[in-house]
């Protein structure tokens, strides 16, 4: 069939949580007793390089125990009647295991790790480990491929024009309170229909007046999303 509209996924921690992903958000900013900024921060891994690379490795080794859900299977599935792009800030791989073919991870990646000299130099990791001692190809020590509280989102300048060209923009799982990500629907064009699925979010937007806003979690609502989608 041929591909229509252009819809993009702005997704957030929500989705990938009802997968089994613990976030940040977790316990009042806490994940797995540890503060965010013991293990999210440059300055973090300048002090206890060990524990922040055990940390990641825990969190990747958690991504390979869960399974993509309905609502990841879904954005993917949509790839047979639309171009499909997802924007996400989660840096995990559900979106691509579920078949995702178009996928922007504003924060980086988990199954990433990359050189802590030179930020472009990265390498896959397949589900393994990083330890001290572990190098880049440049011969520095690697790290998380992960964007840090305090670093910048080099990755903002490649959705902005994925949002510009958006007929539907669907936000799912993200409460848009997290900057520069949450900032990138300032970019959407009017025609753009806007569409929240999440059970607590309150999109504040210039565009409020157009946003259809299904008040359920990732999974439960995109059985509403698929009947708004495929409306004549």
């Amino acid at each position: 069939m041929e591909k229509r509209h252009n819809i993009v996924f702005f997704t957030g921690s929500g989705i990938s949580a009802e997968s089994g992903i613990q976030t940040f958000r977790d316990a009042g900013g806490l994940w797995e007793n540890h503060n965010v900024y013991e293990v999210a921060t440059p300055e973090a891994f300048t002090s206890n390089p060990e524990m922040v690379l055990r940390f990641y490795n825990a969190r990747r080794q958690q991504m390979y125990e869960v399974e993509p859900n309905a609502a990841h299977q879904f954005i993917a599935q949509l790839e047979d009647r639309f171009h499909v792009d997802v924007i996400t800030q989660n840096v995990d791989n559900l979106h691509e295991r579920a078949g995702s073919s178009s996928v922007l991870h504003l924060h980086g990646e988990l199954d990433k790790g990359r050189s802590s000299q030179n930020p472009n130099l990265i390498v896959p990791l397949h589900g393994k480990d990083i330890n001290l001692g572990d190098r880049a190809p440049d011969g520095i020590q690697l790290r998380p491929h992960v964007v840090w509280f305090g670093e910048a989102v080099p990755a903002i300048e490649q959705a902005i024009p994925i949002i510009e060209r958006a007929d539907v923009l669907v936000v799912i799982g993200t409460s848009l309170q997290v900057y520069p990500a949450a900032g990138l629907l300032d970019y959407m064009s009017y025609h753009c229909k806007l569409i929240c699925v999440d059970p607590s979010s309150d999109i504040q937007h210039s565009l409020s007046n157009k946003v259809i806003h299904i008040a359920e979690s990732a999974v439960n609502g995109v059985s509403k999303l698929q009947k708004i989608l495929f409306e004549k």
